[in-house]
């Protein structure tokens, strides 16, 4: 792990914020809820008071039929204590002597001359709350009838009353879903942030998060918390496959550059008194000291090579795999002149194109044919073959032992029977990268009769040779 760890923020004010978002909602519910109970409520007890004045207007209508226009003046006794009623002629002029015992305003004067619809009206009669209607009375004359409204005022009020505690425990209430809903909510949060402190202040990516163990209540496996838990999990799994690998490359790499080094060193130090040497040995000793050099070169980039991640998109290019392999053919008849290198090309292999790094795949096609020329005996035989599937390498050597085949692309590992032969056993590890990094497979088994076969099954995005080259 490159550089320190950033120390991640305990989720309190996302915490906070989902509180109140929470605890907002069921308040505008709860205050919702409330406020239409309390309309709805005044509307049904005023409703009542409404139909009994509906009422008491139609009585006084039919007893003005019978007994002629007596209402004219107010009395509180028709309809019985405390009662009201009055008639209204729509010129002030016509009005009785007494005084009217309801409020006269001009809406009356209107709905008397049929200017106006009838209307009700909360008044006070008397010191008490009262409801009054103000309709027509026949031609030219309103009627107006009023009832006391004290049970409909006082229902009104406890309504108001009763509707209100239950809105501010209904505040409480939110408040508390809230909090229980962040904290429930955000547990598998603050878990994986806990688990980043952790893979942060140790730098030990082994930590996980717990995730549910199987279906059952609150257990969706489907949900985004636990979906982001799954992808941290995955995440700190190809970090530690990373360090594990990184850290057991540098071990290996030291421990391989070990002897070269030091060899490096007795003959570097052995040259510094070339004076006092014969010029035969100072020249052996020169000599080794620039092959030790070249092998100390050639560990050092296959590390490099070896450690280096998967190449970007836009550095792949159509390639012309039957050319490649012929390319390397060519380099490899040079480094191996006493062995005869074979090429065997299908004809709908020729012109294949497969998309990749020239150079990589150019090194994994030298690492196999330079593995299969080392075993070879002299004068032997290399042949490959390429088909529009795969492509293999076959020597004619000892093979590869039983013991030896699961660990023969291992970094640094060389059977007993390589050991005295030139290498350092990281030709097959890199030619099994370049192969994965391009989606293709690399396998060893052993050939029919003797030798040893490498298969490298292709990949399947294969190009067409008009398309040319790509990045």
């Amino acid at each position: 792990m490159n550089g320190p760890w950033r120390l991640l923020p305990r989720p309190r004010r996302l915490r906070s914020r989902l509180a109140l978002a929470a605890s907002a909602a069921v308040v505008l519910v709860t205050v919702g809820v409330c406020t239409a109970a309390f309309f709805v409520l005044r509307y049904k007890l005023y409703q009542q008071v409404d139909q009994n004045l509906a009422q008491s207007a139609t009585l006084v209508a039919q007893q003005s039929r019978e007994d002629g226009p007596a209402v004219h003046r107010g009395e509180c006794r028709f309809l019985g204590a405390p009662a009201c009623a009055q008639t209204v002629p729509p010129d002030p002029a016509d009005d009785p002597a007494e005084p009217y015992v309801l409020p006269v305003s001009p809406a009356v004067r209107e709905v008397a001359a049929g200017r106006r619809a009838p209307y009700y009206r909360n008044i006070t009669v008397d010191g008490h709350p009262a409801r009054m209607l103000t309709t027509t009375f026949g031609d030219g004359t309103a009627v107006q009838v009023a009832l006391r409204s004290d049970v409909a005022e006082r229902g009104v009020h406890q309504a108001a009353w009763l509707l209100g505690g239950i809105g501010a425990a209904g505040v409480v209430v939110a408040g508390l879903l809230g909090y229980a809903v962040s904290r429930t909510g955000l547990a598998p949060v603050t878990r994986l942030t806990a688990t980043a402190e952790r893979v942060a202040a140790t730098r030990d990516p082994r930590h996980r998060i717990d995730l549910p163990a199987g279906p059952g209540p609150g257990r969706n496996r489907d949900d985004e918390i636990t979906r982001l838990a799954t992808a941290f999990n995955t995440m700190l799994d190809e970090l530690e496959r990373s360090v594990t690998a990184q850290r057991r490359l540098v071990a290996d790499a030291s421990h391989e550059l070990r002897t070269p080094l030091t060899a490096l060193r007795t003959n570097a130090e052995l040259l510094t008194r070339a004076d006092r040497l014969p010029a035969d040995r100072r020249e052996r000793a020169a000599g080794a000291l620039v092959r030790q050099l070249e092998d100390v070169t050639t560990l050092v980039n296959d590390l490099i090579e070896l450690a280096r991640d998967e190449e970007p998109q836009p550095l792949l290019e159509q390639i012309d795999l039957a050319a490649l392999t012929r390319h390397a053919l060519t380099r490899a008849r040079e480094r191996w002149p006493g062995i005869t290198f074979t090429l065997d090309v299908t004809d709908r292999a020729a012109g294949l194109l497969r998309p990749g790094i020239p150079a990589r795949l150019a090194r994994l096609l030298g690492n196999l044919l330079d593995n299969a020329a080392k075993f070879s005996p002299p004068g032997g035989t290399v042949e490959v073959a390429l088909t529009e599937r795969e492509l293999t390498v076959r020597d004619h050597g000892p093979g590869i032992a039983d013991q030896d085949l699961p660990h023969i692309f291992d970094r640094f590992y060389r059977a007993p029977s390589a050991r005295a032969l030139p290498g350092s056993g990281l030709g097959l590890a890199m030619a099994r990268q370049i192969a994965r990094t391009h989606g293709a497979e690399l396998t060893a088994e052993r050939a029919p009769g003797a030798g040893a076969l490498f298969r490298l099954t292709l990949w399947n995005r294969p190009g067409r040779p008009e398309s040319g080259v790509r990045s």
